[in-house]
């Protein structure tokens, strides 16, 4: 219902404005679906957080970790239920994990540390961005320009594990880059049956 009421939207925008080609058109109807689709699943994924009484750790971690998901890229449900409760684990579960299954040792969050940032250069080496059928990535240059951005956003996240003083913020991270990571493993694709924008659209070479 809501992404045909999103689609409607788009096409009414193309006919109303000129010159809008099929990459314009993309990126248009990813805003509307982010204004009519996206934004209330957030919303409802704060109240969640604010009634298992984690809400603000909940905020601190979506504006923390959101940067990195939108570089790297991942799967995405293909129904509104599917995409709330992945969404909710991606989100709380980390939080929940930190929270009521603390590890004391500063040792141990160390070398996860080390394992998650290994983990997560092969994945924005290899598989990153990993783009889907609904929000393609169609040039190379983009492509180009997210790993980068997926490398620097790591980086900063890989300091705040490291030198943040509330170590439970640090391991809500840890948890988080390392099931952030596993919606972009192509088998992750396969259980969820996603496309990669390169095997609907032809990639170009700009």
């Amino acid at each position: 219902m809501i992404d045909k009421f999103c689609d409607w939207v788009t096409n009414k925008i193309k006919q109303d404005v000129d010159n809008i080609d099929e990459e314009k058109e993309l990126v248009i109807n990813f805003g509307v679906r982010l204004i009519f689709g996206e934004l209330p699943k957030i919303l409802l994924l704060f109240i969640i957080g604010f009634l298992l009484g984690i809400g603000w750790y909940t905020l601190i971690f979506f504006l923390l970790l959101c940067p990195y998901r939108s570089f790297t890229g991942g799967f995405h449900l293909k129904t509104h239920l599917g995409c709330i409760i992945t969404t909710s684990i991606l989100y709380l579960g980390p939080i929940l994990l930190a929270k009521y299954l603390p590890i004391q040792q500063d040792y141990i969050l160390y070398i996860m540390s080390g394992i998650v940032a290994v983990f997560s250069i092969f994945i924005i080496s290899k598989y990153a961005p990993a783009d889907t059928e609904n929000i393609p990535i169609l040039t190379k240059k983009e492509r180009k320009s997210k790993k980068i951005k997926a490398c620097i956003s790591l980086i900063i996240l890989m300091a705040i594990i490291i030198f943040y003083p509330n170590k439970l913020i640090s391991y809500i991270l840890v948890y988080g880059i390392f099931l952030q990571n596993l919606t972009v493993l192509p088998i992750a694709y396969k259980l969820t049956n996603n496309k990669h924008g390169y095997e609907v659209y032809t990639e170009g070479t700009v």
